[in-house]
């Protein structure tokens, strides 16, 4: 067992925190331990306390740098001078492109985010629905300038997501389509069946 290794541009921090989202994603949270996530980095677990209090601040790291991360593009978006269909085209390509660059710590946020403790639980819980809300707020935009089908915007959404979450299958299989193809099929799929 050693020091920690890190690249230049990252903080010992950031490798825990990644490694905690590989483990999670691959054991569950609550099957995941300090020791197991020390092994994988090459470390004793004592000096893991070095750098992190818990696994929980592993998870909360996850859960709110991810959460961040879309609510500030969704506002972005949002603040766009762009037609509802643009804008829900951008929000399925950074869903895509997290998906297939950051899966394990977005599919940690997005499954293991109830082990969270008390505040963070009911935080992220809000945030989640709240970053569906105003999602499907876009949606209903377009309805009224009639781009888009009429259709009830919160199951949209939530189809959408579900069809981007199921990525990850993707990155399993053993013949596939380009990044780059798996974003055009599933943005002309989703958006042409909105579209009016």
């Amino acid at each position: 067992m050693g020091k920690l290794k890190v690249a230049k541009n990252e903080s010992r921090k950031d490798l825990i925190v990644k490694a905690g989202a590989s483990l999670f994603r691959e054991k569950g949270f609550g099957a995941a331990s300090m020791r197991d996530l020390a092994e994988n980095i090459g470390v004793e677990a004592a000096s893991l306390y070095n750098h992190i209090k818990s696994k929980n601040e592993i998870l909360e790291s996850i859960c709110f740098d991810v959460a961040n991360l879309f609510n500030t593009h969704l506002e972005d978006v949002d603040a766009a001078d762009a037609t509802p269909i643009a804008k829900i085209d951008l929000l399925l390509r950074f869903h895509i492109h997290q998906m297939i660059e950051n899966v394990e710590e977005v599919l940690v946020a997005d499954r293991e985010w109830k082990h969270l403790g008390e505040p963070y639980r009911s935080n992220f819980h809000s945030q989640r629905r709240n970053y569906r809300k105003r999602f499907a707020a876009i949606l209903q935009e377009g309805i009224k300038k009639n781009e888009i089908k009429a259709i009830d915007a919160a199951t949209a959404v939530l189809i959408m997501l579900h069809a981007v979450a199921g990525i990850e299958s993707w990155h399993r299989a053993t013949t596939k389509i380009s990044a780059q193809e798996l974003e055009e099929n599933m943005v002309t799929i989703l958006i042409n069946g909105l579209k009016k």
